[in-house]
């Protein structure tokens, strides 16, 4: 039976858990060659070890420009055809009490990092002819209360993708993301609502299907997809999986 992936290298961020390890565990179904990469080098270790192949296993920090740009040297040592850039950090609260340096921090993680390994992994994608597929989000694609930093970082992952995407069309290189809705990964789960939060001014766009919220399989799907040849006319574009969070 054919795979997706036979014969590809690629590189996942964020696989310790949650949607980066559905999806390593996904890519290496499909015969995918991977470079796994996350801060937490337990969580990698266990996300390695329910892999049909084996993969190479990588600590940076997303914060570190350093860190991000040795990591793609690592992934790229023998080539490289796919990057997912799917790590992140949530923090919320309420807009008057949100520091100005846990903005900043999740500016840097969650888009500056995306830009600086796309920039570092580009050479690479450009022999390959490869691709890149970015984790944005519905904020992303709409205002929301209480996550303004966090959703200020993903408009700048949309951004980021789009404006590449334009850049490297012409090359041969593919770059759109994904704006997962509300997905249950240890990150949603473990990050508790802060005191003064407005919840129905908040779940106002609650997802519209039965049992809408969805699993980091869902989303591992969607980034298949977008990696393989399936998707060969898509650049340029943000796809939501949300449950209809957005439909209206």
């Amino acid at each position: 039976m054919a795979v997706l992936f036979a014969g590809k290298k690629g590189l996942i961020t964020g696989a310790a858990s949650g949607i980066g390890r559905a999806t390593a565990i996904r890519f290496a179904a499909e015969g995918a060659e991977l470079t796994i990469a996350d801060r937490n080098l337990a969580g990698l270790e266990e996300t390695a070890a329910m892999m049909a192949r084996t993969p190479r296993v990588q600590g940076y920090d997303a914060a570190d420009y350093a860190s991000c740009r040795a990591l793609v040297d690592v992934a790229a040592a023998d080539g490289l055809d796919i990057v997912c850039n799917i790590a992140g950090l949530l923090k919320w609260g309420p807009s008057d009490s949100f520091s100005a340096e846990d903005f900043d921090l999740l500016m840097h993680v969650n888009a500056t990092s995306v830009f600086v390994i796309c920039q570092a992994a580009m050479p690479h994608l450009l022999k390959s002819r490869g691709v890149i597929v970015n984790t944005a989000s519905t904020a992303a694609l709409q205002g929301q209360p209480y996550n303004i930093a966090y959703s200020a970082s993903k408009h700048a992952v949309a951004a980021i993708t789009r404006g590449l995407a334009i850049e490297y069309a012409a090359a041969g290189v593919r770059i759109n993301a994904i704006c997962p809705g509300h997905v249950v990964t240890p990150m949603t789960q473990n990050t508790p609502p802060p005191e003064g939060v407005d919840w129905a001014l908040m779940m106002r766009n609650a997802p519209k299907l039965l049992d809408g919220s969805c699993e980091p399989e869902d989303i591992a799907e969607m980034f298949a997809f977008l990696a393989s040849d399936k998707a060969r006319k898509a650049t340029g574009a943000l796809f939501t999986v949300d449950g209809g969070q957005l439909a209206g």
